[in-house]
Order: structure tokens, then sequence, then C-alpha cells
């Protein structure tokens, strides 16, 4: 037992550290495009930001546990729409502007809600995962044509292939991690007699999202609440369908319906809740960071009570 959490804990610092190292390189070579700062965080940052949650969801589907994949990607986006915002917002002390852009995302929300209505049966097959990455893949393309305008990144061409080297090696770190954490959680779990979703979605769910929390932190700082907005909403977005779709292809699977009906419910009200929040007045105030902050521990509290049923 004491091995275990030995290997999870070193497992899944590897994860942390390959997943910043990815974020910081990535958005270094992204400055050779002349995208727009949302676009870089929504679309460049966004999808590096979700390789521990792909990496950890292709290893549990390998070791013949991809509901550990599903339990973990809901976790995850339902920690990052809530807790992360609280988080920055009140680390930062001031309200969170909003760009007009993300507003123009009306069909984020009810994006979301397609894993769901999927998943409605309890089982997701491949079809259904080309569905969902095909979905990803058209939101992505439209946010990227539509995002060529506003402030740019600077452009900066230099050390490239030294950044893309650092990210490659960034990502075999988080490779290796996403196997060890997989393994050993399970075996963590099976010792204490709970499900492995639960330790997917409440504990490595919400590690996994230590990558975005640290790029927005640090571009709030800089001024750039768009960037961190940008990041958080496309990890979301991206883990939701093209990460989910990854799965069901890889490995068809079925799992507990209470994923869809108690965590997806969770993570798509959380969805309409930011956006009603961004909309009301383009920023998210401290008073709204707390109501957020309890929205998850609401959740937390749902899925505990509803393993223990």
């Amino acid at each position: 037992m004491i091995n275990n959490v030995l290997i999870f804990v070193a497992a899944f610092l590897l994860v942390i550290k390959g997943a910043l190292l990815a974020t910081k390189y990535a958005e270094r070579l992204a400055e050779n495009f002349h995208l727009s700062k949302y676009t870089v965080g929504f679309i460049i940052v966004a999808i590096i930001s979700i390789l521990p949650e792909t990496f950890i969801s292709i290893n549990a589907a390998i070791e013949g546990i991809p509901a550990f994949g599903l339990g973990m990607l809901f976790g995850s986006n339902i920690a990052d729409l809530t807790l992360v915002f609280a988080v920055i917002i009140l680390t930062a002390g001031r309200s969170l502007k909003v760009e007009s852009n993300v507003l123009k995302n009306r069909a984020y929300s009810f994006l979301l809600l397609l894993p769901l209505v999927l998943g409605l049966d309890g089982h997701f097959s491949r079809p259904e995962g080309m569905v969902l990455i095909i979905a990803g893949a058209i939101f992505y393309y439209i946010t990227l044509k539509d995002g060529t305008d506003g402030s740019p990144y600077l452009h900066n061409g230099e050390g490239r292939i030294k950044n893309f080297l650092m990210l490659l090696l960034s990502m075999a770190i988080l490779l290796v991690g996403a196997h060890f954490t997989v393994t050993s959680a399970t075996a963590i779990a099976g010792y204490l007699g709970i499900s492995p979703i639960l330790i997917g979605m409440l504990v490595v769910g919400l590690g996994t999202t230590m990558p975005e929390l640290f790029f927005s932190l640090r571009s709030v700082k800089k001024d750039d609440d768009s960037l961190a907005i940008g990041d958080i909403l496309g990890t979301v977005l991206a883990d939701a369908t093209v990460v989910v779709g990854v799965l069901a292809l890889i490995s068809p699977f079925a799992f507990p319906q209470k994923i869809i009906y108690i965590t997806g419910a969770f993570m798509v009200a959380a969805s309409f809740i930011l956006f009603h929040v961004m909309r009301s007045g383009r920023t998210i105030s401290k008073k709204e960071a707390y109501f957020l902050f309890f929205f998850w521990l609401m959740f937390v509290l749902a899925e505990l009570m509803a393993m223990r049923g």
C-alpha cells in the first residue's frame, strides 16, 4: 500500500511537471503565429493543457478501466469551470475581465451537452467517439478562423528548434507519469475498497487542472485575462469532446450511468452558470468567485454521497 502511494505521488508529480513544461514551451512556439491572445489561450495552450488528461485516459483505456478516464475528465472540467476560476480571482485580488470573443461562443455550453446525450445509455461506441472528435474539431476550427483579429502575440522566431525539442521531452515525461498514475491509483483504490472512478474524479481530476491554473495565474498577473479565460474554456471543451472521443475510439466502453446523471449534469450546470456570470457584467467578481467555489464543494459532496449509496 505504502509503495503504491509513493509511486502515485511520484508519478503524479511527473505528470504535473511535464504538463507545466509543455505549456511553457508550447506558449513560446505559439508566439510565432499572428493570432489573438484569446485564440492562443483557447487553442494552442489549451491543447497542451489537456495532455495530462489525454495520456492518463489512454493509459486507463489500455489498462481496461476507461471509466476511470471518463470520471477524471468530467471531474477535471468541473474543477476548471468553478474552483480554478475562483482561485485565480481570489489570488489576483480583482475581478476577471471577460473579452467579447468569449461571449460569442454561444454554442459552448450546448456542445458540452453532446457527451451527456451520447452517453445516456451508459456506453460510448467508436462512432459516438468519432462524432465527439469531429464536433470538437469543427468548433476549434471556427474559433481559430475567427481569432486572427484582436491583440496578437509579438512575433518571436528565436529558439524554435529548442522549444520544439523541449516540448517533445515534456510530453515524454507526461507519458511516463500518466502510466504509473493509472496503475498506482487503481491499486490504491483496490486496497481501500473504493471505486477507482472516485479517485480519478476527485484526486487525479483535480491535479490535472494544475497546468491551466498556473498558466492562467501568470496571465492574469500580466493583465492578460483573455489568455487565462481562453485556456480554461478551451481545455474544458477539448476534454469533453476530443479526449472523450479518443477514449471511445481506442476502447468502446460502458460506465456507471451516475457519471452522466450526476457528474455530467454538474459539468453542464457549471458552464451555464459561468457564462451567465460573464455575460451579466463582462467580469467575474470576487463574490461570484466564492459562489463558484461553493458550487465545486457541492459537487464533491454529491459525488461522495453517490459513491456511498
